[in-house]
């Protein structure tokens, strides 16, 4: 999964736009934890997806992450689940941009 995919590179310049990242909707499935000491949202993405490189959603769904991937511990946070289908959430995002 490739979250740049729809980052445009124009001529010899390499020039990137924002990413525009998609709202994850909330969902009965979704799972609720607790944060421990030493959590990381690249490590919930494995432990919950098996895939380190979906922090992001995580990071999206509960409004956290900007700069750092350690979570504070004892907070509630939002696992998506089952994982949305991020590709239609990121087309979506990109053409209402």
């Amino acid at each position: 999964m490739d979250r740049y995919k729809n980052t445009k590179i124009y001529s010899n310049k390499i020039a990137y736009h924002t990413t525009v990242l998609p709202n994850i909707p909330e969902q009965a499935s979704d799972l609720y934890i607790i944060s421990r000491d030493g959590d990381r949202l690249d490590l919930l993405a494995n432990e919950f997806y098996k895939d380190s490189g979906f922090w992001w959603v995580i990071a999206e769904a509960n409004n956290i992450g900007k700069g750092t991937t350690v979570v504070e511990s004892g907070i509630q946070l939002r696992i998506p689940n089952p994982l949305p289908d991020i590709y239609n959430l990121l087309r979506f995002a990109e053409e209402n941009r």
